[in-house]
């Protein structure tokens, strides 16, 4: 049930800092990291006594009032702050907009987690082989027929087909660039609205030289989880100088106003802090995951009082129209594995429904989840 905070904390080897640059006590560290798996199990509690939903944030509240004991101060304050920060970067939200009815639904895979040495083109290359796939033809309007689907790309060009699976990010879907004719359910465009989409952002540092421990991560301690920072170590992975910054809900979303040089002076001043003999990156990438039109966000999560099931809504079919993506899976939302295992259902969904409109749809033929079962590949983490 706690698997975010398990990961959280043993995910991988990291050194926190306070902000004059001295590492904090590893002992410190793993024992704040236990009193915060307390902490969120006495949430458990708080949220077996509320019919009414509340956050994250207000449960740790109640928690800390019921049970004064579980208060830090101090050094050790600022680590829990950390592991709060940690939290928010899970669901790329910040604690105060996080269900806690639904923020532990997710389902965690066996295997442990895996880091892309390569980046995704690998995979999308083998998935892409034999398949017509038109690059720069950002969709506008998706018309459905009984006798089919009319998809129009910007310039006017149009597609028509049998059936037609959106996977379109969320923030996409919420800012309704695609016009839909007729427009969908309002019990879709409610699923759509109630959804929340979160905001975690990289700075991506590249260094001539490596200056920092041999670590996965480096944080940075602070009295608020909004002033918590962490590094992704790629040296350790991949050979590479490379440093990578990661705010997450409201600190993404300050850092997105910012020229990507003022951003990534921003991520190397908080890495001075920790490390003052830093030297200055020699390269640095900024993503715009907020404001990027294809995306619009990065990944969906459970905002107050909202149900669970908006996720399962999202992926139920309109008609020739079958949705798929990591806002549609309802046991591994925000993750590649949710995207691919919902792909997987649409795709059959959407052979089922040709072969059913053509008279060539065998009714004891097994259909996937029987003979042959959806698969999802080993875990990967939100990096």
């Amino acid at each position: 049930m706690y698997g975010v905070a398990e990961d959280i904390y043993s995910f991988c080897s990291y050194a926190l800092f306070d902000m004059d640059g001295n590492q904090v006590p590893q002992e410190l560290v793993t024992k704040v990291g236990e009193a915060f798996e307390s902490i969120l199990k006495e949430t458990d509690k708080v949220r077996e006594e509320h019919d009414e939903d509340m956050s994250i944030q207000r449960a740790i509240s109640i928690v800390f009032d019921r049970r004064p004991e579980l208060r830090l101060e101090g050094l050790a304050h600022k680590v829990l702050q950390w592991y709060l920060c940690r939290m928010e970067g899970w669901f790329a939200a910040d604690a105060e907009t996080i269900s806690l009815k639904s923020w532990d639904k997710e389902e965690l895979l066996p295997g442990g987690h895996g880091l892309m040495v390569r980046g995704y083109l690998p995979v999308i290359n083998t998935l892409a082989k034999g398949l017509d796939i038109r690059l720069g033809h950002r969709v506008t309007k998706i018309t459905r027929h009984y006798i089919g689907v009319k998809v129009t790309v910007e310039g006017g060009k149009t597609f028509v087909a049998d059936a037609v699976v959106v996977a379109v990010p969320l923030g996409v879907l919420k800012a309704r660039t695609i016009k839909f004719e007729p427009r969908l359910p309002d019990w879709k465009e409610a699923a759509i609205d109630d959804l929340g989409v979160g905001i975690e952002n990289k700075i991506i540092m590249h260094f001539d030289k490596v200056f920092w421990p041999n670590v996965e991560f480096l944080g940075v301690v602070s009295d608020t989880s909004y002033g918590c920072s962490y590094f992704l170590n790629l040296h350790k992975a991949t050979g590479h100088c490379v440093l990578v910054y990661m705010p997450a809900g409201q600190l993404a979303r300050d850092i997105e106003k910012m020229s990507d040089e003022a951003a990534a002076n921003f991520a190397f001043t908080q890495l001075k802090k920790i490390l003052p003999d830093a030297s200055s990156p020699i390269q640095y990438l900024v993503s715009h995951w907020g404001t990027d039109a294809n995306s619009l966000g990065s990944y969906s999560y459970d905002t107050v009082g909202k149900s669970h099931d908006l996720y399962e809504r999202l992926r139920i079919p309109v008609d020739n129209l079958f949705f798929a993506g990591e806002a549609t899976s309802m046991s591994y939302p925000g993750s590649v594995h949710g995207a691919f295992s919902t792909g997987l259902m649409a795709a059959e969904d959407c052979r089922m429904r040709v072969l059913e409109r053509y008279g060539e749809l065998d009714l004891f033929q097994p259909v996937m989840g029987e003979e042959t079962p959806i698969s999802v590949p080993f875990l990967i983490s939100r990096l």
